[in-house]
């Protein structure tokens, strides 16, 4: 069961980072905008699209298990600075203070789970299990 539960995990937490770089190059220029509110103005093109490359390879390299700590350590270098800046909570006004408390706590949660997934590996059900188990000849 400990297998399927790390298989699955992978899966969930890759889904939502393809679908966050799926996001943000749909809507590019919007997320562009958003990137100035919040006062990121330093080349907004070169970071989105930086952003977009780690998101989806980093995605990837956890849905598959190959490399999956690399894949976790790309997306940590997005999503920590990524809820420190949006989910500031103790700069907000009252009215929004508990909503993005939670949201910046759910957001550190997601990045304890990276970070397990650093420390242990994709486990069983991972290409690079696969690829050692084959052996393939040289």
């Amino acid at each position: 069961m400990k297998d399927i539960a790390e298989l699955l995990g992978r899966i969930f937490v890759a889904f939502l980072f393809i679908y966050e770089a799926l996001d943000a190059m749909v809507f590019f220029d919007k997320t562009k905008a958003t990137m100035a509110v919040y006062g990121i103005t330093w080349k907004p093109d070169l970071i989105l699209t930086i952003v977009i490359i780690f998101l989806i390879f980093g995605a990837i390299l956890v849905l598959i298990g190959y490399y999956a700590g690399f894949g976790a350590f790309l997306l940590i270098l997005y999503w920590l600075p990524f809820t420190v800046i949006v989910y500031s909570f103790w700069d907000d006004p009252p009215e929004y203070q508990r909503l993005h408390a939670l949201m910046f706590m759910r957001n550190l949660a997601l990045c304890g789970g990276l970070l397990m997934l650093i420390a242990n590996g994709a486990g069983k059900y991972s290409i690079k299990r696969l690829i050692y188990i084959m052996k393939l000849p040289k």
